[in-house]
């Protein structure tokens, strides 16, 4: 009957997905509901703002079944970080290499995967003692990894300080990008991430029981890790190429999620990501009319909000009974 109830939420979700995109495609700081502003502004803003919080919350949900930590999330792990990175390295190459622009957009991609999937993996191994990983280490490993992802993009800003305003203004996170072909490719990655991530749920739910259990009813514990990694960070690195690195929504939306549908991850997976679309969506109507006509990056109103959760989580004294 739960398991019932809970599939029952992926509908309502998906049509208060349609609503929250309809009114945010008319929301704004504009009189007139000019078919220009709303076709070629407005309508790829919320789409990207939809498939931003698909893939954020979706990563989330991932990597918190795979890890069973419910601090995990692709900012705090640095795979926001390194997919970054991998935005600068790209942006440099651009600009450098001749015949880079023939290929940037394959290669533009390319290495936000490769910068994603690196940092992922780093913290993970840093973390890692004796087969387990600890929330405290996975912190710790993150803030290091973060950290490096940081120095190395603002070595790019001291060198190429023509760029730098514009780089700031991406790392700060927003739904600025107006390349419809980026967009598009971003949202065909995404898609199939998240549709590969429902074959992994199962896998997920069984791990769950703890990992000797998990490879005793034979799930390849290994695998599955690198297998959740290379999806996690395929899904953040397509988010980050056209949004920048927006944090927390990964952390917050698979825990409300989780109180609404339970743990199984066969429904936790599609109610993040559809409850990610329109929690991103909802903050970006926000960002670009609380302060209008300032555009405040939605990046930062998700910060603001996130970063008390997480202390949060991090404070509570009895363990989670999430997972």
């Amino acid at each position: 009957m739960k398991d019932g109830r809970s599939l029952l939420s992926i509908p309502l979700l998906a049509v208060a997905l349609l609503l929250a995109a309809g009114f945010a495609v008319f929301i704004g700081p504009t009189r007139s509901l000019d078919p220009v502003i709303l076709l070629e502004i407005r309508v790829p803003r919320v789409v990207l703002g939809v498939i931003t919080g698909i893939a954020l919350a979706t990563a989330g949900a991932l990597f918190q079944g795979l890890l069973r930590n419910p601090l995990a999330d692709p900012y705090i792990l640095g795979t926001s970080g390194g997919a970054a990175l991998g935005v600068i390295a790209g942006s440099a190459l651009r600009t450098l290499i001749p015949g880079w622009a023939a290929l940037s957009t394959a290669g533009y991609y390319a290495l936000i995967f490769i910068g994603a999937f690196a940092a992922t993996s780093a913290s993970y191994l840093i973390a890692r003692t004796e087969r387990n990983v600890s929330p405290v280490n996975l912190l710790l490993a993150g803030a290091i990894v973060s950290a490096l992802c940081g120095s190395l993009i603002f070595l790019f800003f001291t060198l190429r300080s023509e760029d730098s305003f514009s780089m700031l203004f991406f790392l700060m996170g927003g739904l600025v990008e107006m390349n419809r072909n980026l967009i598009g490719i971003s949202a065909a990655l995404i898609l199939a991430g998240c549709g590969a991530s429902l074959l992994v749920a199962r896998s997920l739910n069984i791990l769950s029981l703890g990992e000797e259990k998990a490879k005793s009813l034979g799930v390849r514990v290994e695998r599955l890790k690198f297998a959740v990694f290379c999806l996690a960070s395929l899904i953040v690195s397509a988010a980050v190429a056209v949004a920048g690195p927006i944090g927390f929504v990964g952390l917050i939306v698979p825990h409300a999620a989780r109180l609404i549908v339970g743990p199984n991850h066969r429904v936790l997976i599609p109610t993040s990501a559809l409850a990610g679309g329109i929690l991103l969506v909802l903050t970006d109507a926000l960002a670009r009319t609380v302060a209008r006509p300032v555009e405040i990056p939605v990046g930062v109103i998700t910060a603001m909000f996130g970063a008390p959760f997480f202390l949060w989580l991090l404070r509570r004294k009895r363990k989670s009974t999430y997972f």
